[in-house]
């Protein structure tokens, strides 16, 4: 989905699985849809033991109604995330959407709110239809048509017409178009792209222009000033010089200029404004040396409220207009803010909040009286939040003087001696690890003892535009080091088993992942790949065509011979021949990102060195695991597989939960 339909990342009720019989004990069967190779049995007894692990739920902000005072939320009660209304604060939540696939975004008509967008996919392929639904009669309308990638939706305020992207013209470029949601019909071709990284931001006032981002790279980006009736864009933003990167933009109150946000002469994305009729960008949160991730502008245009990531945490600041000067905002809780939304009345400004003691849920603040207001109180399974491990920062050495930092989860104090390790490596690469809920992840450490550590390498964001460009083309091995050194790290701490390592993590990650299968084999007990990329020239030929520039820009353009041999030389796959530690590789076969055969490809090599690998597969299921009932088997299996494999041998002291 676009990035400002992304709020804040988290683990978002029932589970499906299959008692088979067996003489010693029943055993839990995959369901129908996951393909399970190389799996041992699965205790059935782990539902139970787990249980309270596995049902924290979410409640994630994704519009206001634009009359009542009323939220539209993300949640599950059922396998996969749909849209609820929630009528007050605290108020019961009421389904509105019923499919078997996850619901990905909702946009209530802006004026009167009679109806809604939203947009699904199917079984995980992340080609996104939009459909309209008429909440009176609960009729449901696909807008699209449901071939195509469709995205980053943005309605004008009159509320007859959207913008919106589409792949439908040759499958590769993402190109704008414009439709009256009551009259599909009226669907037309606005302006044709040479990309998949183009979005529209936001319509002007009068509806007769529209800001679009030309997204490159994380590292570079461009603005367009766009007709609405021709198509004809105008640049906002020079090419050419030291690449900027333009996050987001906004229409000021009067028309006249764009708050943006930009790392233009600086190392963190700020907020600024720009006249648009003078290229020059005035800074707006230069006194925050840190990363301003969100922002949004209310209707009246008199407040803007914005998020900065400080050292991982986040902190929501509130900006008058017409002074330019920041106003007193409330106190919140230390964690995570995501998906900033006005309400039509200018004083309730709606947010996402977590932390590591508690999943995400839909808050509304009175910027007029500071009043904090509570939408949903997302039930954890009877987990007791208030126990949980709260994160330590950590920092170590690496390559070239490098300085990386991570989140070090320490387990209970009942385990004494030193503790066996999960690393846990974001996906991304550009993403972050953060001081978040960490969901299931609790069981490993308040049950079984084992300390988690997630770090942020080379090329992971919010550290500033040089620290995230450390790992482009060329120099990906910088970020595999990183991670050698927290090897070495661990190796030097008195609380931590260097001989008990397990490495995980997803996309990306889960690259990293069989990077430090094939380059540290030695030093790690075992590995848990998801959704992982063996080999970045494979990947880059067979992922779909409308990412696959924009994923060169970070990785390198295998076309290259250079960069080719420079990636086959440290591919997983090249190296393969080092794996002798188990590896359980998990992937969906929808995935869009990261193709299944980058998954069986790896899986048949490390079987041909002997090394012992399992295989989880999800029939429907795309880039990660969405459906809650395979989520479950996953977490069933990967439990099995850490007992095995990682605590296998240790010594776990008396009262270890085991």
């Amino acid at each position: 989905m676009s990035r400002r339909a992304g709020v804040v990342t988290a683990l978002i009720c029932f589970a499906v699985w299959s008692p088979v019989a067996t003489q010693q004990q029943s055993t839990l069967a995959p369901n129908e849809n996951l393909v399970a190779n190389g799996l041992p049995p699965i205790p059935a007894s782990l539902v139970d033991e787990v249980r309270k692990y596995s049902e924290a739920r979410t409640a994630v902000l994704v519009d206001w109604h634009p009359v009542k005072r009323e939220v539209l939320i993300s949640t599950r009660f059922g396998d996969a995330p749909q849209l609820h209304a929630v009528a007050m604060p605290g108020g019961a939540r009421r389904q509105l959407t019923f499919f078997p696939d996850r619901v990905n975004g909702g946009w209530y008509q802006p004026t009167r709110g009679e109806y809604l967008i939203f947009s699904k996919d199917l079984g995980g392929n992340e080609f996104y239809q939009f459909f309209r639904l008429n909440l009176a009669s609960g009729d449901v309308t696909m807008l699209t048509d449901g071939k195509s990638r469709n995205d980053g939706l943005v309605w004008n305020r009159a509320g007859d017409r959207i913008a919106y992207t589409s792949t439908r013209r040759n499958g590769t470029d993402s190109d704008v178009y414009v439709m009256d949601p009551n009259d599909p019909k009226t669907d037309r071709l606005l302006m044709r792209v040479d990309g998949g990284g183009w979005e529209p931001l936001e319509w002007s006032a009068d509806g007769s222009q529209m800001i679009v981002l030309e997204y490159i790279s994380i590292n570079e980006s461009y603005l367009w000033l766009v007709n609405a009736a021709t198509g004809e864009k105008a640049l906002l933003t020079p090419k050419g010089g030291e690449k900027v990167s333009y996050s987001d933009a906004r229409f000021s109150g009067d028309g006249k200029g764009l708050y943006v946000t930009s790392d233009q002469g600086s190392e963190f994305q700020q907020l600024g404004y720009r006249d648009l009729s003078a290229p020059q960008i005035k800074p707006l949160s230069a006194h925050v040396p840190w990363d301003v991730e969100d922002f949004e502008l209310s209707h009246d245009g008199s407040t803007i409220a914005f998020v900065t990531n400080e050292g991982g945490v986040s902190k929501l600041h509130l900006l008058d207009t017409r002074s330019g000067k920041e106003k007193p905002a409330p106190s919140l809780p230390i964690g995570l803010i995501g998906g900033l939304l006005w309400h039509h009345n200018n004083r309730d400004l709606g947010l996402t909040m977590t932390s590591a003691r508690a999943p995400a849920d839909t808050f509304s603040i009175d910027v007029s009286t500071g009043q904090i207001s509570r939408w949903t109180e997302s039930e954890t399974g009877g987990l007791n939040t208030s126990t949980l491990a709260e994160p330590e920062l950590v920092r170590w050495s690496s390559t070239e003087g490098a300085q990386i930092s991570g989140f070090l989860y320490r387990p209970p104090q009942r385990f004494t001696g030193k503790r066996p390790v999960i690393i846990n490596i974001h996906g991304g690469p550009e993403a972050q690890s953060r001081p978040g809920f960490i969901g299931r992840n609790n069981y490993f450490l308040n049950e079984l003892g084992v300390a988690m550590i997630y770090p942020n390498v080379r090329g992971s964001s919010g550290f500033g535009k040089t620290f995230l460009k450390a790992d482009d083309g060329m120099n990906r091995h910088r970020s595999y080091q990183d991670i050698g050194a927290l090897l070495d790290w661990i190796k030097a701490r008195p609380d931590l088993d260097a001989d008990r390592v397990m490495v995980t993590g997803g996309s990306y990650g889960g690259h990293m992942t069989l990077v430090a299968a094939t380059q540290y084999n030695d030093r790690i007990r075992a590995s848990v790949a998801v959704a992982a990329i063996s080999h970045l020239v494979s990947n880059l030929e067979h992922t779909e065509s409308y990412r696959r520039d924009l994923r060169r820009a970070e990785y390198g353009d295998e076309r290259d011979p250079k960069t080719r041999q420079y990636m086959n030389e440290l591919a997983p796959m090249a190296l393969v021949q080092n794996i002798t530690k188990p590896m359980f590789m998990i992937h969906g076969e929808n995935d869009p990102r990261v193709p299944v055969s980058e998954a069986r490809q790896m899986v048949e090599a490390a079987r041909a060195n002997k090394a012992p690998v399992w295989l989880l597969l999800g029939k429907n299921e795309g880039h990660g695991f969405a459906r809650k009932s395979n989520l479950d088997f996953q977490f069933y299996a990967t439990i099995q597989f850490v007992r095995q494999y990682l605590l296998a041998g240790g010594q776990e002291p008396a009262g270890s939960g085991r």
